[in-house]
């Protein structure tokens, strides 16, 4: 794929490969998370520089040739130290594609959330490489990645979890969150709907899913942000759309999330037109 030096990012997205998102940033200075979370298995390869790896309450430090793994939903983020240079890529990967590549009904996460494996590193860099080649088409894309994730949970240590323990009222509240996200939604509303005291709620759930109800919910309208982009749609209209209350609202609020503008986000590398 032919390089722009001044972009200090670049994302790539194929409509024949809607399981996978990818995106290379070439100076993460530029580049700093608030805690969030993906709805996707995600995995990056740290190529340059330094940074620190926050992933639920572990906080790590990670250099060139450093593999991170974040399951979905776990709270996390990932930015530069003492304004040092650092570089790196991350795919993002539908759950469901996963557990076919499994074997499985459903994604089962994976134990580890960091690898400095050499040969882990390599390959994972190979991967984001045939997907960012625009002359290999979707099939050859998807054999490369099916191959790579068949194998990646006998390379990395823990292999899979056991299926995480179902807290009745708490994902029902998260479901509630997620479902009327783009609403004017009160947490006395969400609590009203699961059963639970605002009170009790609050501090339940940010120990569940490591983010307060309000900010899960903020988290919620970035991904519909994010689906909105995807589909083409106007950023202004995005904005509206998901909740927020302007169009400069959502640039700030997203920025935080992804590390990106919206405007950014929404251009992304594609296979030439036939």
């Amino acid at each position: 794929m032919p390089r722009r030096p001044a972009d200090d990012h670049i994302f790539w997205r194929d409509p024949a490969l809607p399981h996978l998102e990818a995106r290379e940033v070439m100076d993460g200075r530029t580049v700093c998370y608030v805690p969030h979370s993906h709805a996707t298995f995600s995995i990056g390869a740290i190529t340059g520089g330094h940074s620190e790896y926050l992933t639920g309450t572990d906080r790590y430090q990670a250099f060139a040739g450093t593999v991170v793994l974040m399951n979905p939903e776990i709270v996390h983020s990932c930015n530069p130290v003492n304004d040092q240079p650092w570089s790196y890529r991350m795919l993002y990967v539908d759950t469901g594609w996963l557990a076919t590549v499994q074997g499985q009904r459903e994604f089962r996460p994976l134990a580890a959330v960091i690898s400095r494996d050499a040969g882990l590193h390599a390959d994972l860099m190979a991967l984001f490489d045939l997907l960012f080649d625009m002359a290999v088409d979707a099939g050859e894309k998807d054999a490369g990645a099916r191959a790579f994730f068949a194998g990646l949970a006998g390379r990395v240590e823990g292999a899979e979890l056991p299926p995480a323990a179902d807290h009745g009222a708490l994902v029902r509240a998260a479901d509630y969150i997620t479902r009327y996200c783009t609403r004017d939604l009160r947490v006395e509303e969400v609590a009203a709907a699961c059963g639970l005291s605002p009170s009790y709620l609050i501090r339940a759930f940010k120990a569940r899913y490591g983010l307060t109800p309000h900010a899960y919910l903020t988290n919620q309208r970035v991904r519909a942000g994010q689906a909105g982009l995807r589909q083409g749609q106007p950023i202004a209209e995005v904005a509206l759309d998901t909740g927020f209350a302007d169009q400069a609202h959502f640039q700030r609020v997203f920025k935080a999330h992804v590390a990106a503008t919206p405007g950014q986000y929404a251009v992304s590398t594609s296979p030439p037109k036939a």
